[in-house]
């Protein structure tokens, strides 16, 4: 049948994930970095979506699509969902990794405070896809200068693509964002580095770049 819904922008979208919360009926997921529909029964075409993306990537059109099914929704969301690992390497906190480990060479790193992976029931495939793994609480572990060393030589002698730090909205946190900036300063390398900072019920407060 001939009915109105969502389209997305592949150019456009920039995998936030901000939709994918955002659509209660469960019909968006990321995959590859980019929001899709999984399955066109979930869509129910109001857009309420489009509210949602900062990119303006979704829009409506009126094309050949499954009907809107409210009793497949109900039945999906009545199912848990698996949502599988991706760990990509052994779990480490900072203070344990070698800066010229083999799995880091070239990588898209996430510096994870340790709450996050337990307020966010998103945290592997919103935030730790396609990217390898360190943990650090400033708070606890005292050793800001060694990790501040530690990400420097990483940036340098690993080479890191980009450096994303997943912290909370608590005040101690800010101690990763701390230890991320005097990295960069030292290391020769310049790189990307991403602020996500989250509320303590698991959602994003803020994400920008520094």
């Amino acid at each position: 049948m001939k009915r109105t819904i969502i389209k997305i922008d592949k150019e456009l979208c920039n995998g936030c994930g901000k939709c994918v919360t955002g659509c209660h009926e469960g019909a968006l997921q990321l995959v590859d970095g980019k929001a899709v529909i999984v399955n066109e029964q979930y869509c129910d075409g109001l857009g309420a979506c489009i509210g949602d993306c900062p990119l303006g990537a979704i829009t409506l059109e009126e094309r050949e699509a499954a009907p809107f099914s409210e009793e497949a929704v109900m039945k999906r969301s009545s199912t848990p969902q698996d949502q599988a690992s991706e760990l990509r390497q052994f779990p480490l906190q900072l203070r344990l990794l070698h800066p010229q480990a083999g799995f880091l060479q070239g990588a898209d790193l996430l510096l994870a405070a340790d709450c996050t992976a337990f307020v966010s029931g998103e945290f592997h495939s919103r935030f730790l896809k396609g990217k390898m793994l360190a943990i650090a609480c400033p708070k606890l572990d005292g050793q800001s200068q060694l990790y501040v060393d530690k990400l420097a030589g990483m940036i340098d002698a690993a080479q890191l693509h980009t450096l994303t730090v997943l912290i909370m909205e608590v005040p101690c946190c800010n101690g990763l964002v701390w230890i991320a900036e005097k990295a960069r300063q030292q290391a020769q390398r310049d790189i990307p580095v991403k602020i996500i900072r989250l509320s303590t019920k698991g959602e994003i407060v803020s994400e920008n770049l520094i």
